[in-house]
């Protein structure tokens, strides 16, 4: 859910002064490669398209998913992901697989306790096991993550750079918290420029 929305007739400026903040060369590399991708989700054909491109991302990086029809209680219940949703939330949950480590693998949702599409939010809060603060900053490295391998698939990413709320705040500490998070995963060998752009332990 966007927490300020931008009018789409004053996105292309808001964006512009959000790259004027950044000075770090990845950071604007990143926002490029980001705005070069659609605002708005992809429907149809084309989000099944995208949908089964962001299952066969999940399965390169070491994730099972369940079988079609196969309730899930969560998005990861600790042995395979629930691929009966949208590609940018499959792609969301693989930042997550890719950045947990294994010990928070096995658990429902991470350990991160109940994300916006959890069904079972009370076993997901019971096998929670990071503090709130620490929740935080694995959900924002993990979101742009997700964005920026929606980029690099051709997938709309814009729109879940906006849906995610990167550009709030944008007067004051967005492009700095854009900065920082992007740090994290560059220093982690997440995500850098070159070709060999995926890690996955």
């Amino acid at each position: 859910m966007i927490l300020t929305p931008i009018p789409r007739e004053e996105l292309g400026a808001a964006l512009d002064r959000f790259a004027a903040k950044l000075d770090d060369p990845e950071a604007r590399a990143a926002l490029t490669l980001i705005r070069a991708t659609l605002p708005d989700r992809a429907e149809g054909a084309v989000a099944e398209r995208d949908r089964l491109a962001a299952l066969a991302f999940a399965r390169q990086h070491g994730m099972a998913v369940r079988p079609p029809g196969k309730a899930c209680a969560f998005n990861w219940d600790g042995e395979a992901l629930d691929g009966a949703t949208e590609a940018y939330v499959i792609l969301h949950e693989v930042a997550h697989y890719v950045l947990a480590p294994p010990q928070r693998r096995v658990l429902p949702d991470f350990g991160l306790g109940p994300g916006p599409d959890t069904r079972n939010r009370v076993g997901a809060e019971r096998a929670a096991a990071l503090p709130v603060l620490e929740r935080e900053a694995d959900e924002a490295a993990a979101s742009l993550l997700g964005i920026l391998w929606e980029a690099e698939l051709g997938q709309p990413a814009l729109a879940s750079f906006l849906d995610q709320n990167w550009l709030e705040g944008l007067e004051r500490s967005a492009a700095t918290h854009f900065t920082a998070v992007l740090s994290r995963l560059v220093a982690g060998s997440y995500w850098t420029r070159s070709p060999a752009r995926y890690v996955s332990s």
